[in-house]
């Protein structure tokens, strides 16, 4: 028996046995990490450099990638470094630190999605008001509100979680820091229920934003059927679903993750699972908004001309002698 006094370190899953599938995993895992830093890397620079997109959304859409290069940048190294070294421990520390960004990114990650649902709301349904409601203060209030909320969750769940007494071993079902698969290494009855209880609290807020995301697209979709032009109507959802998409990929595999039934739960469904919410959606979003949404494309398109135009003038004019 361990106690979490003596605990150093944790054990993850490894994705295979084999040593090539554990390479295979490894370049599969830093192709997607790759993509997933150049699309959203092209979307931070994109919003930031072309003033065309300093509006409330493109605001939000930087914040939405700076949290998809978090949920990338906490799990995905770990796993790489695992599989590439045959190895499968964590320390006792980088669990926790992994824990809490992962928290952190992911809830700050649902809230902006949340304040996006709104922004689409009032530009759609209150168009009238969009300056009021939706001016810089507000949004950077509304944006701060995500961070802070996200980072005060994290804390929360990640000191309640890692003061419990853990006594059941040292191995996590899991390639990565997750709670419920830590909490069953524990032997405090009271410290279980306290992190349960944590966990209700925050599952009904997570439930109260997807109520209002849902409320709010009831209310878009019947604006924008009463939009008498069909080339309006058109335009108008174009805005709407890159951002309805990226939420239901985000928490139809968040909750299928949670909430699968028992009887179909297995150590290598649970790993395909794991990778679908925590890898897929940081990876997809960047496509979804940039396929969708033509003034990123523009300026996303601008930008790499710009750039590649930059790099064959330095490069003539370093090739051409001076007479």
């Amino acid at each position: 028996m361990s106690n979490s006094s003596s605990l150093t370190q944790f054990l993850l899953l490894a994705f295979s046995d084999r040593r090539e599938l554990q390479l295979l995993h490894f370049w599969l895992f830093l192709a997607i990490s790759l993509a997933a830093l150049l699309a959203n890397g092209l979307i931070l620079s994109a919003v930031a450099c072309d003033h065309h997109l300093h509006t409330p959304m493109g605001f939000f859409l930087l914040n939405l990638s700076l949290t998809d290069l978090g949920c990338i940048c906490t799990t995905v190294p770990k796993a790489m470094h695992n599989s590439l070294w045959d190895t499968t421990t964590i320390s006792y520390t980088g669990c926790a630190a992994q824990l809490f960004f992962f928290l952190f990114f992911m809830s700050a990650e649902f809230s902006l999605l949340t304040i996006m649902c709104y922004d689409r709301y009032v530009a759609i349904c209150k168009p009238l008001h969009y300056g009021t409601l939706l001016g810089s203060r507000a949004c950077a209030h509304m944006a701060a509100a995500a961070w802070a909320s996200g980072f005060l969750n994290a804390l929360l769940h990640t000191a309640s979680t890692f003061s419990l007494p853990l006594c059941q071993g040292n191995a996590l079902g899991q390639f990565f820091c997750e709670i419920p698969h830590i909490l069953k290494l524990s032997c405090s009855h009271s410290g279980y229920l306290r992190e349960i209880c944590l966990l209700m609290v925050s599952g009904c807020l997570v439930f109260g934003c997807f109520i209002f995301i849902v409320f709010s697209y009831v209310q878009i979709f019947r604006a924008v059927l009463r939009i008498p032009s069909q080339q309006g109507r058109h335009k108008t959802f174009s805005t709407c679903l890159p951002h309805l998409s990226v939420v239901s990929i985000f928490v139809s595999t968040g909750i299928f993750s949670q909430l699968k039934p028992p009887s179909i739960s297995s150590p290598s469904l649970d790993l395909v699972v794991s990778v679908l919410y925590s890898m897929v959606p940081p990876s997809l979003n960047p496509l979804i908004y940039s396929l969708r949404n033509q003034e990123l494309k523009d300026a996303i398109k601008k930008m790499m001309t710009r750039c590649f135009s930059g790099a064959v003038t330095r490069l003539f004019f370093c090739r051409t002698p001076i007479v």
